[in-house]
């Protein structure tokens, strides 16, 4: 796709609650991308002004990679779900996206027990998938590491846009996932605001990019359940990993076991729901 167009792309990116739905309603309507962008100071009452320009040069300074729902490079999996991000900004390794990968996700604060349960499985898990999670503190963060440190690719998804990291102590994880072969993925374009709802509808591209997801320790409201929750919607396996009773962190992998996700004590019983591998 050429600048011309794709600047267009960038630009629709900013708007919020624009998903891919209403912008295929107003592509019906207005017939392009870019008339839809002409008309935005009609359509959105948030409407501000932006330098198309000036922030497709800063992405390519950045050496961000951009790839719209269009693009033949569009992870195939993302493209099955009903609300797959209309665009995807990569730094990194941008073909990990189309590979085998499974979500691993858990609590921002894992216990003795979850972290053993990361130190475990995901150096088992490297040698056939790439890891996906959020680069959140915690399940998240062990779970980028381990696979670094086994050798493996990893793929974090952002909810926030790539001239920043949160939370800021994982600057350096961001930076050796990029620097060892792995990629940093967001639907949001530069400086968009940091804001908690976005990390909810985050979760939705971790689900959506892998075959299943894993989960080590959660509450029974949290992150992690929605992420569950999203990959059960796609059709995708959902794992989860038992914890002791009485812990809180139990919990949500408790209730996902009683509702169908597979136990898993060992990376085998994994393998067992992913014979393509």
């Amino acid at each position: 796709m050429d600048k011309s167009k794709l600047e267009y792309w960038v630009g629709l990116s900013g708007w919020r609650g624009l998903g891919i739905k209403k912008l295929n309603l107003l592509r019906q309507h207005f017939g392009s991308i870019k008339k839809i962008w002409l008309a935005g100071p009609k359509l959105n009452p948030l409407w501000q002004i932006r330098d198309l320009d000036k922030e497709m040069e800063e992405l390519n300074k950045r050496l961000i990679k951009i790839i719209t729902i269009e693009d033949k490079r569009y992870p195939k999996l993302l493209k099955e779900i009903d609300s797959s991000p209309f665009i995807l900004y990569i730094k990194g390794e941008e073909g990990l996206l189309n590979q085998p990968g499974l979500a691993v996700v858990g609590t921002r604060r894992p216990t003795g027990y979850g972290r053993s349960a990361v130190f475990r499985l995901v150096p088992e898990l490297t040698k056939k998938l790439i890891i996906v999670s959020g680069l959140a503190r915690g399940i998240d963060s062990l779970s980028h590491w381990q696979c670094l440190q086994s050798k493996g690719k990893t793929i974090a998804v952002l909810g926030h846009g790539l001239e920043r990291i949160y939370p800021v102590e994982n600057q350096r994880l961001a930076d050796v996932i990029v620097a060892g072969g792995g990629a940093l993925v967001t639907e949001y374009p530069l400086n968009f605001p940091l804001d908690k709802t976005n990390f909810p509808l985050r979760n939705r591209i971790i689900a959506g990019l892998t075959l299943g997801t894993l989960v080590i320790e959660g509450g029974e409201r949290s992150g992690t359940k929605i992420t569950a929750n999203f990959a059960v919607d796609y059709g995708r396996e959902v794992f989860c990993v038992p914890g002791p009773i009485g812990n809180p962190q139990s919990e949500g992998p408790a209730q996902l076991i009683q509702q169908g996700a597979k136990l898993v004590t060992k990376v085998e019983d994994i393998w067992e729901e992913l014979p393509m591998l």
